[in-house]
């Protein structure tokens, strides 16, 4: 039998609720099941001078949540050194995974044997793709209001496919076995996409070169040029002093009849004023622009005080590379004279102290956009809150016009364009497409004051913070937006080589379309009726030798008018 103190105590124990749990919290878990914690969660470690103690609170925005964990100096210090290890290897594993998920190269291989070693010159195998493929899909419909056609044939609807691949392929075997193949489906002709495989001898072999593939035969003579647009196989071979080069192939270009004169051969290109080189020419800001004509009024001699020193070019990587690569945020109006957007905000007028030497683009000296990126917009450097930065003021301050954002832009080598240093431009290899976005940095002298535009990588901040730098071109490229001026319209490219100066003719031809139709090289109206309109643009101004000729025709238009 129970007694009435144990019965008391039995029936106590049946009441009693545990609150202890099984997993206790310990305080604002993370990770693992717990899940990550959001953005509003923060860990905030103050020091009690009373105590001499260490005290870390977990926070929910500005309030203090749970109880804090109470750290002397000695453990405090082996915290730190706990989160800083632990900082610095999460840092270099995702480099890491970076790496292995953001380019295409694939390892090289190792093939072991004297026998491949001495055929080859090694024995890696490294094959390196590079390019991008894109697939546009797209429903058109096109409605013709016509009132004598039937009311449901006047709509049609249509699938519209575009496929966009630029594709580089390069692939070597040991060092003398080189595949090369470049594949771009908006490329102009078909001969620009290139496929070769060269093997290419040692100094004491007989086989002095083999290829395969797109293959060309150039000539030293004058007279016959040879070929450069063939399909097949070419090798050049070394007997002593002898030296043979055969070619059995297929003439993949267009033939078409010429004109030799005087052992040189004569050809007739016809070219629109229209049909000028796109995306491939820039000036760097509009003050070189404005300075290009002065420059040049006294050629040969190339009037220009300027000098560029040092320069960086970006653009958008679509290759997938990642060396050579920052993070970069252009801006339109960065170290202009002359800005498109005013706002106080961030441009906020021009400097006044731009009378001397010059009204020269200068970050600091121009306006003071950077004064106030550096100032007040500063968060912009992690180009995962550009779009928060700048977010408020979409309204003045629109993204694709006023600013562009590029995460991982590739920084384009010094073969891949060229620098004119005195007239301020830059000339690309390849014409880009228009999604695709092109910034600068530079520094430039004139006389003995430097100037700089952008921030340059050697001197700027290190990564992963974002460089301000000038834009040039973005993804919205209107003839509204004042960096359509700075693409150059000037440059034609006629699709010939080898030419000769001599007996080398340029004119300008006007098509009278209201009157007779037929071609002229002069506008029969008032003044300039008569003529050339050669001189009239202001195109012929040196002789055969590069001496200036007599400017009376443009003082005496510029005096009639």
């Amino acid at each position: 039998m129970l007694s009435a103190e144990s019965f008391a105590q039995s029936s106590a124990d049946t009441t009693k609720t545990d609150t202890t749990l099984a997993y206790p919290f310990s305080g604002i878990e993370s990770g693992g099941l717990y899940m990550n914690n959001p953005s509003i969660f923060s860990t905030f470690v103050e020091y009690d001078p009373i105590t001499n103690q260490y005290y870390e609170w977990q926070r929910i925005g500005s309030r203090n949540v749970g109880i804090p964990r109470v750290m002397s100096f000695q453990e405090y210090q082996e915290y730190q050194l706990e989160k800083s290890t632990r900082t610095y290897w999460d840092l270099r594993t995702g480099e890491r995974k970076v790496r292995q998920t953001s380019s295409f190269g694939l390892p090289k291989l190792y093939i072991g044997g004297q026998a491949f070693d001495r055929l080859f010159g090694g024995n890696t195998v490294d094959i390196r793709p590079q390019g991008s493929a894109e697939l546009i899909f797209s429903l058109r419909v096109n409605r013709l209001d016509n009132p004598s056609l039937p009311e449901e044939q006047r709509m049609t609807t249509s699938f519209d496919f575009v496929e966009k691949i630029q594709m580089n392929v390069i692939g070597k075997i040991g060092e003398k076995l080189k595949l090369t193949t470049n594949y771009n489906t908006e490329s102009t002709f078909d001969f620009e996409n290139q496929m070769k495989l060269e093997y290419t001898g040692s100094e004491d072999e007989i086989i002095k070169k083999l290829e395969v593939g797109n293959v060309s035969l150039p000539l030293n003579g004058t007279l016959i040029t040879g070929s450069t647009s063939l399909f097949g196989m070419k090798a050049q071979l070394q007997f002593g002093r002898t030296t043979i080069t055969s070619i059995l192939s297929q003439q993949k270009s267009k033939t078409s009849e010429v004109e030799v004169s005087g052992g040189a051969q004569t050809t007739e290109f016809d070219i629109y004023a229209d049909q000028y080189e796109s995306n491939k020419h820039y000036f760097l800001t509009h003050y070189f622009k404005e300075q290009y004509d002065a420059a040049l009024s006294n050629l040969p001699f190339v009037n220009s005080g300027i000098n560029i020193t040092k320069i960086e070019v970006w653009i958008t990587n679509k290759t997938g590379t990642t060396e050579n690569t920052r993070n970069i945020v252009s801006f339109l109006d960065l170290g202009e004279t002359e800005v498109y957007n005013n706002d106080p905000n961030f441009v906020n007028g021009l400097k006044p102290n731009q009378q001397f030497p010059c009204p020269c683009p200068d970050n600091v000296k121009a306006n003071y956009l950077y004064d106030n990126l550096l100032n007040n917009f500063n968060a912009a450097r992690d180009i995962n809150q550009v779009n928060n930065t700048f977010g408020p003021f979409s309204f003045i301050f629109k993204a694709a016009q006023d600013y562009e954002k590029l995460e991982r832009a590739r920084l384009l080598t010094s073969s891949e364009y060229t620098l004119n240093s005195q007239l301020g431009y830059i000339s690309l290899n390849q014409a880009l497409n228009n999604d695709e976005v092109l910034a600068v940095a530079f520094q430039y002298t004139i006389g003995n004051n430097i100037f700089q535009v952008g921030e340059l990588s050697t001197t700027g901040p290190t990564a992963p913070d974002a460089l301000f730098v000038k834009l040039l071109k973005g993804t919205n490229f209107s003839p509204k937006l004042p960096n359509w001026d700075l693409m150059m319209k000037n440059i034609y490219a006629i699709g010939a080589y080898q030419m000769s100066q001599n007996d080398f003719i340029l004119d300008v031809i006007y098509e009278n379309t209201e009157e007779s139709g037929g071609l002229t090289n002069y506008i029969p109206e008032g003044v300039l009726d008569g003529i050339p309109l050669i001189k009239v643009l202001n195109l012929d101004n040196l002789n055969a030798q590069q001496d200036k000729q007599s400017d009376g025709v443009f003082d005496f238009i510029e005096g009639i008018t």
